[in-house]
């Protein structure tokens, strides 16, 4: 089925409930490699449920427990598009957090098409989503918001430019860097999040696409990057990170290091990720914004 314009942009999914524990919180900052060393404390205060603190980025697989909801329109005539899933890949993703995520709590979730823009036939089409959670006060507490680039869904009208144009990071060499060495088996530990994805698992799939290996999730990367800032900038502080936000721009390989370099300027703090082994940049344009 193919994207029609503009209705794309009614298409929203219907209010959904989910909850979230401490057993999900620990799960995710696992996940991105925190809790390596049991003795240092101020990362044990993510991994252990006393004192639980939140990593601001979890709010990416948080609501996975929530019922899948096909994207509808309550306006007359319009045309349901659909993109073709097996040519997908995620472009962006930011965070921002309206309040501190709490370490438990019951929220409502609901998506919408913000925006759909062509590159033409062959070229792929990029659509950026919007994914707004409120709390059981009905309060706002955290707007996700990512592109998807589909590889196989150009040409079909809509706007070729406008979208919003990435944060681009200061000229100057970084203010600091600091060094992640991921694991072998981190890929099938962040799985356990909710993306089953057997390009991140089974060796065959990840050859028919292409690697020699299964892959790491670039959502894990990207949280990894969060994982930097908190470390580096805020002191181990998560309540001190209003928005995160990059793009992916290659795969990491579990067993790879990930440099993260920062750049501070005020509130606002630049970032990109490399594996220096590989002289690949994994994450580009990233922006931190500090409360």
């Amino acid at each position: 089925m193919p994207i029609y314009y503009p209705d794309i942009l009614d298409q929203k999914t219907e209010p959904r409930t989910f909850s979230y524990g401490d057993k999900d919180v620990i799960l995710y900052a696992l996940g991105i490699g925190m809790g390596a060393d049991p003795m240092n404390e101020t990362e044990l205060a993510f991994v252990y449920e006393k004192n639980l603190k939140v990593v601001p980025t979890a709010a990416t697989v948080l609501a996975a427990s929530a019922p899948r909801a096909p994207a509808t329109s309550n306006k007359p005539g319009h045309r349901q598009s659909q993109i073709n899933f097996l040519m997908v890949v995620h472009g962006e993703q930011k965070v921002e957090l309206h309040k501190p995520l709490p370490a438990k709590g019951t929220f409502t979730t609901e998506s919408r098409t913000i925006g759909a823009y062509d590159k033409g036939e062959g070229k792929g089409a990029v659509i950026i989503n919007e994914t707004v959670w409120t709390d059981e006060a009905g309060e706002k507490v955290a707007t996700l918001t990512g592109s998807t680039f589909a590889r196989g869904d150009g040409g079909f009208g809509g706007p070729s430019e406008g979208a919003p144009e990435p944060h681009v990071a200061p000229s100057r060499a970084p203010d600091l860097s600091v060094d992640f060495t991921t694991r072998p088996d981190q890929a099938l530990l962040y799985r356990l999040n909710g993306d089953r994805n057997p390009l991140h698992s089974d060796p065959e799939v990840a050859r028919r696409a292409g690697f020699q290996k299964p892959i790491l999730h670039g959502l894990c990367t990207y949280g990894i990057t969060c994982r930097a800032v908190l470390q580096a900038i805020t002191d181990f502080d998560p309540d001190q990170i209003f928005s995160h936000q990059a793009r992916f721009s290659a795969p990491v390989i579990p067993g790879d290091t990930i440099t993260v370099d920062l750049w501070r300027d005020g509130k606002e703090i630049s970032f990109e990720a490399r594996v220096k082994a590989r002289n690949a940049t994994v994450i580009k344009n990233g922006l931190t914004v500090l409360r």
